[in-house]
């Protein structure tokens, strides 16, 4: 499988994960909003908040990294795909397989 195939597959991957989590969200809104839910108080497991941020902060995620695979494919069309956008070496092979979205070499990005 090639960089761009890896690239729309974790795509793909990313637009179902956001989906589970916006219907995870949509949920716990309604769940919210039942005034006789007592979340603060339950022994029994997370409250209603602590889930309603721990889906936010996912979801957050899942967007940065969409973000990154779209830029990646952008890249991709521009003919800059696997150049590293600090130094202008290419990327090594390696690193663009683990890191598909990768937009520095190892040394460019370790700099910061």
């Amino acid at each position: 499988m090639d960089a761009v195939d890896r690239l729309r597959a974790r795509e793909l991957e990313l637009r179902a994960q956001l989906s589970r989590l916006d219907a995870d969200d949509a949920a716990l809104r309604v769940d919210r909003s039942d005034a006789t839910a007592d979340d603060e108080h339950d022994p029994e497991g997370s409250t209603l908040s602590g889930e309603w941020q721990r889906v936010d902060a996912l979801r957050a995620s899942t967007r940065d990294e969409l973000a990154q695979v779209a830029m990646a494919l952008a890249r991709v069309d521009a003919g800059t795909y696997g150049v590293c956008e600090r130094c202008g070496r290419e990327i090594p092979a390696a690193r663009m397989e683990v890191r598909p979205q990768a937009t520095m070499c190892v040394a460019c990005a370790s700099v910061g």
